[in-house]
Order: structure tokens, then C-alpha cells, then sequence
């Protein structure tokens, strides 16, 4: 073991007691303004973004292998542990099971931008894991913007992050913002998913700015959001479901746009 990697054995240390708490409090996470990065695969995604962890920890078993040996010697990070493997059970059963975690800063909110290219806007997404999906179809789809009204959950939540597989490092991601706060001066096209609206969404020329409004799992978009879109569409669903959930219809949008961006519709 190298000399900047230091050895934690005792439950009673206090990284060990920060680590725990920060596992289990959103309260926790908002406050320090951190979160916890559970995995190689993200830990390895932070690093390759150009992120410096405030702390990568890995148990003795995992620290054995060569890759995460490397992984934690080699990452940028301002502290390293390597923790007995029974400290790591009461930090995250998954990263017991992973061997391996990161401690990150949460990006500050930052002004709102002038211009957007085109982004999604989201009202009240509570579920992490469509969140964290929807956050991963954005990013692959190359639409970096996505902004969070208040009552949505916390988009740097673990469960958020385990979903969207390291989609938050290349996304900017505004959290308690109103969709009428961004959406009032969108240049763009500003379309609102319905399942029972007129006009499909296939019929729309897709090419230029977008902003995708999407809206709660159960309730839907409210009045206000509603009035803001300029296109109001569905998808067209010939099978037997009324509705697909929020992150899947955020992806047939998000890479209908990329297939028509790729592929223009035919004129006429």
C-alpha cells in the first residue's frame, strides 16, 4: 500500500461515522453540499470527466485487486482510505458488495443561462429512478440541459446517480427552477407530452431548438406548465397501455430527435 492511502479499521473513526451519514441523510447531503458515488463504474466516470473526489475509500478485499488498487491510487482525490470490509457494510450495502466508493462536491446552482440551445424541463419527477434514467437519455441524446422544478427530487441523490450512470458529469443540471422561469424566454419550440393530445409526435419537424416539458409520474404536467408549451403531443401507443412512465417517454422524444436530426422528415 502506498503512503497516501491510509488504513481505517475502527467504526469509531470519524470518516467512517461522516461516511455513514452521509450514506443515509439527504439532509446530510444537502448540508455539506456532497454526495456519495457508489461503484467503480462512476467513480471511474467522475475521474474520466475531470472530477477530483474530496475522498475515494475501497475495502481491503476489493484494494487487493489490481484495478481498483490502480483506480484509487491513480483518481484525482484529495483524501484515500482503505477501510476493513466490515466498516463498509453501514456506508452502503452496495458498496460492500462493490468494494469501492468516492465522496464528491455537488455543483453550486448556478445563474440561469441567457440561452439554451435546447434542454428538458421537468416538474415534480419524484421517483430517483426515472430521474436518473431520464438524465442518461439526455446526455446520450447530447441535450445538456435539464432543469428541475422544486418538489423534484434531489438530482445528485444516490439512487439519482446510480441510475443515470455517470450522465450527471456531463450534463448541467439546475435544480429549483420553475418551468416558467426558463421557459418564458425559450426561443424554441416548447413541447408538453399528454397521452390523450391531438397531435402525435411524429408530425413534428424536431430539428431546430426544443424544449421537452415533462411532467409528474401520476399527476401529469400542472395547469400553469401546461399553458407555457407551444406544442402539445402524444405518442402514439397501439398496444394495450394508456401510458409509458416518464422516463421512457422522455427517450422515444429525446432520440425521435435525434433520428429526425439525422435523418430529416421528407417534405410535403
Amino acid at each position: 500500500m502506498i503512503e497516501r492511502v491510509k488504513s481505517i479499521r475502527s467504526r469509531e473513526n470519524p470518516q467512517v461515522k461522516a461516511l455513514i451519514k452521509l450514506a443515509g441523510s439527504s439532509r446530510e447531503r444537502r448540508r455539506t453540499g456532497s454526495t456519495l458515488l457508489e461503484g467503480d463504474h462512476l467513480v471511474r466516470a467522475f475521474s474520466e470527466s475531470g472530477g477530483t473526489a474530496e475522498t475515494i475509500l475501497a475495502s481491503e478485499s476489493a484494494f487487493a485487486k489490481s484495478e481498483i488498487r490502480d483506480l484509487v491510487e491513480r483518481a484525482p482525490a484529495r483524501a484515500r482510505y482503505v477501510l476493513a470490509d466490515r466498516l463498509l457494510e453501514p456506508i452502503s450495502q452496495l458498496v460492500s458488495a462493490s468494494g469501492i466508493a468516492a465522496v464528491i462536491r455537488t455543483p453550486r446552482q448556478r445563474p440561469l443561462p441567457s440561452v439554451v440551445p435546447g434542454c428538458v424541463v421537468l416538474e415534480n419527477v419524484q421517483d430517483p429512478g426515472n430521474l436518473g434514467s431520464i438524465l442518461r437519455s439526455a446526455a446520450a441524446a447530447a441535450v445538456t440541459h435539464v432543469f428541475l422544478s422544486p418538489g423534484s427530487v434531489f438530482a445528485w441523490a444516490p439512487k439519482v446517480i446510480r441510475a443515470g450512470m455517470g450522465a450527471h458529469f456531463f450534463l448541467t443540471i439546475y435544480e429549483e427552477v420553475g418551468p416558467d422561469d426558463i421557459l418564458r424566454a425559450f426561443k424554441g419550440m416548447i413541447v408538453a407530452l399528454e397521452p390523450h393530445a391531438e397531435e402525435s409526435l411524429y408530425k413534428l419537424d424536431l430539428k431546430g431548438p426544443v424544449a421537452w416539458l415533462l411532467g409528474n409520474e401520476g399527476a401529469g404536467l400542472s395547469d400553469a406548465a401546461r399553458r407555457l408549451a407551444t406544442r402539445r403531443v402524444r405518442i402514439p401507443m397501439p398496444g394495450p397501455s394508456e401510458s409509458l412512465n416518464v422516463a421512457a417517454a422522455a427517450a422515444v422524444c429525446l432520440f425521435e430527435q435525434v433520428r429526425q436530426r439525422e435523418r430529416p422528415l421528407p417534405s410535403g
